[in-house]
């Protein structure tokens, strides 16, 4: 391995806990290839900022997540589900890179999948990461990181069981609970029990309950709780929203309340 990638590595780690470390090998394999280019392409600014603030300070208040800190976590997180069924299907990269090319535009989205695609052939310590994302990382920011996954694992049209356990392992180091899991997982499913999943509750509530829970998850999932993330970040927010909306007319309608 070449010099540049190991000062990459070790920048990295020293101002952006593992994180950083995985970015910063990252960059020094892009620049490697640039055969000796003056710079490298980088993703929103405000990461490197943010990891100092949550390694230096473990009791400080977490920040306001930046699109910058969503877009380093979400390339790191989809490189893992990538390759959690032992192998790369193009129709999940094409997936990553048709999501990129959707939110940052096409200059923005080449540097993130050529980014995405040297993260992708590191051994990368899940636990460590999740830990960091959820120490730098609001709530709903994470259920976001959380929706896209299961859009990467449903691109090639089958979620393996390998799949399923990595995005589930993924979400409990990140501090998400079982019911969030469910919720968001039901979203890339049809079926009747999967509106109830969606809501959090189970088909024997009442319909007063079934009111509630809507409000409920209308209220967590609403595009706003996000907004601080950038418009390139609102489609996703937007069809978990929408998903909730939908469960909620099916129940209405099955009911006939």
């Amino acid at each position: 391995m070449s010099i540049s990638k190991w000062i990459g590595a070790s920048i990295g780690w020293s101002v952006g806990g593992p994180i950083g470390a995985i970015i910063g090998l990252a960059l020094g394999s892009i620049v490697d290839a640039m055969a000796g280019g003056n710079s490298a392409p980088f993703l929103g600014q405000g990461q490197p900022r943010r990891q100092r603030r949550t390694t230096q300070g473990r009791r400080q208040a977490r920040p306001q997540t930046q699109s910058g800190d969503f877009e380093v976590s979400l390339l790191i997180l989809a490189s893992i589900i990538i390759k959690a069924d032992g192998k790369q299907d193009q129709r999940e990269l094409d997936f990553v890179q048709k999501q990129f090319l959707s939110m940052y535009g096409k200059e923005r989205a080449n540097h993130a999948f050529k980014l995405f695609k040297n993260i992708s052939k590191q051994h990368i310590n899940t636990r460590q990461v999740c830990t960091q994302i959820k120490q730098m990382m609001d709530h709903p920011s994470r259920l976001q990181l959380l929706h896209f996954l299961f859009g990467i694992a449903k691109a090639d049209t089958l979620v393996t069981e390998n799949e399923i356990k990595q995005i589930y392992t993924i979400s409990g180091y990140l501090g998400i609970s079982s019911k969030d899991f469910e919720s968001i997982k039901a979203m890339f499913y049809s079926s009747r029990e999967n509106a109830y999943k969606i809501l959090e509750i189970p088909k024997s509530a009442t319909d007063d309950e079934v009111k509630k829970a809507y409000r409920r998850m209308a209220k967590k999932y609403h595009p706003d709780k996000v907004i601080h993330l950038g418009k390139e970040h609102q489609k996703g927010a937007e069809e978990k929203f929408r998903q909730v909306q939908e469960a909620y007319e099916r129940i209405q309608k099955e009911r006939g309340f």
